[in-house]
């Protein structure tokens, strides 16, 4: 985790400094108020990446000694293909069309949908717990 707590240490330095550098050269508020909230949001991630890497085992890529086949073995369980992302984007999307057409019944029924897949994208691959057969 301390490759990227360093890579968000990084850019979060870069936005601040280029909102000094922006606000020197433009005196405009709004951009200025943006690259240090951007800043800001860099600096909350860095600052819990720097949180977990105290309390997380050291992985092969925080050793810069480390060996390709250090980082061998099982990653994790990946879907090998699910149609539940295609399903939360096509609901978000109408969420957003009714937002913007101000249409709270669309609205309602979106809400609904997205609700609906995120709940199918958790549940996916889930079996009952107490089955007998």
């Amino acid at each position: 985790m301390k490759v990227e707590a360093r890579l968000f240490d990084i850019t979060t330095a870069f936005f601040f400094l280029a909102a000094i550098v922006y606000g020197f050269w433009s005196h405009e508020p709004v951009g200025i108020v943006g690259l240090i909230l951007t800043g800001g949001l860099s600096l909350i991630i860095g600052s819990y990446f720097h949180f977990v890497a105290r309390r997380v085992r050291r992985r092969p890529e925080d050793n810069s000694e480390a060996e390709v086949s250090d980082g061998a073995g099982e990653v994790g369980f990946f879907s090998a293909g699910s149609y539940w992302p295609v399903a939360i984007a096509a609901s978000g999307g109408l969420a957003a069309i009714s937002i913007a057409f101000w249409q709270v019944w669309l609205l309602v029924v979106a809400l609904i949908l997205v609700l609906a897949a995120v709940g199918g994208l958790v549940f996916e691959y889930h079996t009952r717990p107490n089955a007998t057969d």
